[in-house]
């Protein structure tokens, strides 16, 4: 798949079927999660039933062909097939979609399917982050193998799932053996839950459908930009993470999409590995910590995630190489705005 999300994708397949259900309706945005369901489906004999975000459908037609080589169905998000889908396309026939509308029409194809099909989350949730674990684990196993140990670990965060699967083993060793990490999450300024959004109680998808958690969000109803780090497009984060950001464990920092693209350019021709757009703000951030040990003249162990290829992203590269892409900046009216729309929750006495 050529990303880190069959490491959940494989175990909730196996666990579907020996429930005996027909299989699984999912969202994806940049399509790595909807390729690897797609994939562990097939795996184990059960249906896939995608709701890729629109935007990401148009601009990653690739992805899409690999989920339906496994087998999978594909459907633009928002869809003709579900009433919220439908009822978005009333209102906005040019709506791009959102992971959290996906969501919200995955969860309904779920729920009207008579208990034929299951919903899957492919990030966000604890068992998800826990099974991406293997990532940092296996990195602390190199490190040891290597005798050093990072100075500074980096992910790029979105959901939270390829982030937590990295950094969660070295924050339990900040915790737990005294290490002094500084472990950075990386969000785009276009999507920042994390450095901008709101830390509260918000549902996890558009449709008010899915649980409401406490999380770092900006607001169930945002739609975000067309930025091509699709996978970063969410509009809350793991209420895991959020935690952990709210007890200053981890920092996090929001980077734009063109130094991302230059960043992901400049990697590829050192290092001749096309990332992910995803995956490029780790590498940017990164360079950015190397250049400033250099500016220092000091000497630094630098990690982050290469979270997943760009193979697929070959027309965004082009895109940027054209001169075609722009930053963009979450306005602050909007996140006062969401303020407005967020689920009233009783606190306790």
């Amino acid at each position: 798949m050529g990303s880190h999300k069959p490491n959940t994708a494989i175990p909730q397949a196996f666990y579907a079927k020996e429930e005996g259900v027909s299989g699984f309706t999912t969202e994806t945005g940049a399509g790595q999660w909807g390729s690897a369901l797609a994939m562990a489906c097939q795996f184990f004999g059960l249906d896939c039933q995608v709701y890729m975000v629109k935007v990401s459908y148009n601009q990653k037609p690739y992805r899409r062909v690999l989920m339906e080589l496994f087998g999978a169905s594909v459907t633009p998000s928002p869809s003709e097939k579900t009433a919220f889908g439908r009822k978005l396309l009333s209102e906005d026939p040019e709506n791009l979609g959102s992971l959290g509308i996906a969501i919200s029409e995955a969860v309904e194809a779920a729920v009207t399917s008579n208990g034929q099909y299951k919903y899957s989350l492919g990030s966000v949730l604890g068992p998800v982050l826990m099974h991406q674990t293997v990532i940092g684990l296996e990195a602390l196993k190199q490190f040891e193998l290597a005798d050093e140990y990072p100075d500074v670990v980096i992910g790029c965060i979105g959901g939270g799932s390829n982030f937590s699967g990295f950094a969660f083993p070295f924050v339990h060793q900040n915790l737990t053996a005294g290490k002094r990490t500084r472990i950075v999450a990386v969000e785009p300024t276009a999507c920042p839950s994390l450095t901008k959004g709101i830390y509260t109680f918000d549902y996890g998808d558009t449709a008010e459908m899915a649980p409401i958690v406490k999380m770092h969000t900006l607001g169930h109803t945002f739609v975000p930009p067309g930025i091509h780090a699709g996978g970063l497009r969410y509009h809350g984060m793991a209420p895991h993470v959020c935690t952990l950001y709210d007890h200053g464990d981890i920092e996090a920092v929001a980077v734009p999409q063109l130094a991302t693209f230059e960043a992901a350019v400049r990697f590829a021709r050192a290092e001749g590995i096309v990332a992910a757009p995803e995956s490029a703000h780790a590498i940017r951030v990164a360079i950015d910590e190397a250049l400033k040990c250099k500016a220092e003249g000091i000497s630094r162990v630098i990690a982050f995630n290469l979270s997943g290829h760009g193979n697929f992203d070959l027309s965004a590269y082009e895109a940027y190489l054209a001169g075609e892409l722009q930053d963009y900046a979450y306005p602050e009216a909007e996140i006062e705005a969401a303020k407005e729309r967020l689920p009233s929750v009783p606190q306790p006495a």
